[in-house]
This record gives C-alpha cells, structure tokens and sequence, in this order.
C-alpha cells in the first residue's frame, strides 16, 4: 500500500506531463525532425563506408540528444514559473520527489519513443546482411542512460531560471562540456589526477563503452548516481524556493 500510494501519484504526474506533449504539434515535430537528421546523417556515410554496422548511428546520438534533451527539460520548470503553476503544483498533497521523477520519467519516455521510431534502422540493415545486434542494444541502452542523463542535469538547470532560451542555451552547454570531458585531446593535456577525474565524469565515455556491446554494471551506475545526483539537486533547489 505504501508503494501503491507512493507510485501513483508519479504515474498521474507522469502521464499529465507526457500529455502536454502530445496535445501540441511540438512532440511530433521533435520526433519528425529527430529522425529526419538522425537519419539522413547516417545513411549519407553508410553506403560510402559499405558495412552492416549502426556504430555511425550511435556516434551521432550524444550530438543530437545534446540538443533535443534540453529542448525537451527548458520548458519542464521554466514554464512553470513563467506561468505562475508552479506554487499550485508544489501545494498538492505530493513529496519534492514524486515531481521530480515524473517530470524526469515524462522527459526520459518522451525520448525513449523518438528512439523507438528508429526501429526501422536496424531491421533494414538485417535485411541487407547480417546485422551484429550485440552493440545494437548497446546501443540503445547506451543512448536511454545517456539521454536520461542529459534530461536529469536539463531538469535541474531549467529549475534555475524563468526564461526557456536561457534554460536551453546552459543545458547545451553543460551537457557538451560533461560529455567532451573525457575526450582524449582533453586528458592528455591534463595532469594525471585531473586526467583520471575527468575520464571518471565523461558522459561519453561511459557511452561508448556501453555501445561497444559490452555492458559495464560500473556504467550503469555511474549514470544513475549522475541522474540521483541532479534530480537531488532539483529537490534541494524546490526546498530552498519554498524557504
């Protein structure tokens, strides 16, 4: 009962969110243009390069989600505060927490469909040859916990301020800059403590580990201590506008 009373006000909160996306043209022009560019990047190299891979695929999903991400969290509080619903919305019987994972599940689900719709992708490379589908579903799982990542830290930033522009425009740069942080041009020029550090805290690291194929259990928990990390942090910026 505890669970039941704790889980279905995210699933209302959740669902209430998902909704406003989709009762305006916005979600499906994202996701049509999502997969305009996604795949019009790909397919221009994949028959130049003349191999049954989706590794191009994924390289460009950390450069895509960079931008898609925050234009999916700006307006999550921003909005909010804008309109003036964000004190009714904190007033309902419902924990700092509860809005938080709802407006981070509504952003991450939001991503995980414009994913699904690439489905296409893989089963038209199978048919053309044999597929290797092991860093296929790397892949994928690499790009929801990537995604989910950006979305937790666009969350947190949209928190931050009133303006969407200004929301958007600081997410992708957070994002670019925690990404590129363990890019190799980066640590070389870096002393070895710093080097180690940053090589911890790469966003894309940690991705392109997991869309080798090979998933880590430390990848897997270095994205849901970063996603813990900013939705706490969203939390604690709730409490201290309340104060």
């Amino acid at each position: 009962m505890i669970i039941l009373s704790t889980l279905k006000p995210i699933y209302v909160l959740t669902k209430k969110e998902l909704m406003h996306y989709f009762n305006s043209p916005i979600a499906y022009i994202f996701i049509g243009v999502f997969l305009i560019i996604n795949n019009w990047l790909f397919f221009s190299s994949f028959f130049l390069i003349n191999q049954i891979s989706m590794r191009g695929f994924f390289t460009l999903m950390p450069w895509i989600f960079l931008f898609l991400a925050p234009a999916i969290t700006m307006r999550l509080w921003a909005e909010e505060k804008k309109s003036g619903t964000i004190e009714l919305l904190l007033t309902l019987p419902v924990s700092y927490w509860q809005v938080c994972i709802a407006k981070f599940l509504s952003g991450v689900i939001f991503l995980g469909i414009a994913l699904l719709c690439t489905i296409s992708v893989p089963l038209s490379l199978n048919h053309l040859g044999n597929l290797d589908f092991g860093p296929v579903i790397g892949g994928y799982i690499g790009s929801i916990f990537l995604g989910g990542a950006y979305i937790s830290l666009g969350l947190f930033i949209s928190s931050l301020t009133k303006n969407q522009i200004i929301a958007f425009i600081i997410s992708v740069l957070a994002c670019f800059l925690l990404f590129i942080a363990g890019a190799d041009f980066i640590i070389a020029k870096s002393p070895i403590l710093i080097a180690q550090i940053l090589e911890f805290i790469g966003l894309g690291n940690h991705f392109e580990s997991i869309t080798r194929g090979v998933i880590d259990s430390k990848d897997i928990i270095y994205y849901l201590s970063f996603i813990f990390f900013f939705l706490w942090l969203n939390v604690k910026k709730l409490e201290l506008n309340r104060h």
